[in-house]
């Protein structure tokens, strides 16, 4: 059956991914971007691709945009995959970088959730909502702390949903990425270079010698954006989806080892 599906950050990555497999798949697919030039873009490569799909600005951190949405579209699932990533060391991170990323990953994700939920009961629906985290939101990377913390609130209001909303029929999931190259990340390790300054902070440059080579070495986004397909689509899905299976077992490892970690 077809479902009418809402995705946030659709612009690039997953969330562009996915609109256009859906879309493709038979659905009707709202696919909302931050800015008017990336709707113009998204518009017209969907186009190209011959795929129907509606496009429609979003910025989940303008109340008006949050309000205009959820007023003008009934979904039966939204995917709130829109996101951003301010690196760098917590201890000398500017804290105005760490609350506009709060603003987008927790606060945003949650007002939009709120607004559908309220129409889900209010007119007595079943609904879905799944929220792309990250692999991040299960244990903390070095340098992308404050990152990870933004993804461990939003798991947490997940989990909380998910439980408080089980007696109205809605549905919660998370899908938690591990490195993936859609781009995403290479632009979190470009934010900390636009404050970080070896001469005035105490955190020494060798602290990312590693970076180059991890990003040279992260997956194809497509298969994860499958992932986050399949989830939205299954109404029996996992709450919590880890994807690849060598991350969540890499993650399950690390979890276990917290318990005897030293201070």
């Amino acid at each position: 059956m077809s479902k009418t599906i809402l995705i946030t950050g659709a612009a690039s990555g997953f969330g562009k991914i996915a609109a256009f497999d859906l879309a493709k798949k038979g659905h009707k697919v709202i696919a909302t971007a931050q800015v008017y030039p990336q709707m113009s873009d998204l518009i017209r490569e969907a186009k190209e691709q011959k795929i129907e799909l509606t496009v429609d600005k979003l910025d989940v951190t303008n109340s008006w945009d949050i309000a205009y949405i959820t007023k003008k579209y009934d979904i039966d699932i939204l995917i709130s995959n829109a996101g951003i990533m301010e690196g760098g060391p917590i201890a000398e991170q500017p804290l105005d970088l760490i609350r506009s990323m709060f603003d987008v990953n927790v606060f945003g994700g949650l007002e939009l959730a709120q607004g559908f939920i309220k129409k889900f009961i209010d007119e007595k629906r079943p609904g879905k909502i799944v929220f792309t985290t990250s692999m991040g939101e299960l244990w903390t990377v070095p340098y992308v702390a404050a990152y990870c913390a933004s993804k461990h609130a939003m798991g947490s209001i997940a989990e909380g949903l998910k439980t408080e909303l089980a007696p109205f029929n809605i549905k919660i999931a998370t899908c938690n990425p591990g490195i993936f190259g859609t781009g995403f990340n290479d632009r979190g390790v470009d934010t900390i270079f636009r404050w970080y300054n070896p001469e005035t902070n105490f955190t020494p440059s060798s602290a990312f010698d590693g970076t180059a080579e991890a990003l040279a070495n992260q997956l194809d986004p497509q298969s994860m954006a499958h992932c986050i397909v399949d989830v939205a689509l299954d109404d029996n899905s996992n709450f919590r989806n880890v994807y690849p299976k060598e991350t969540e077992n890499f993650v399950k490892q690390l979890q276990a080892d917290a318990w005897t970690a030293k201070s």
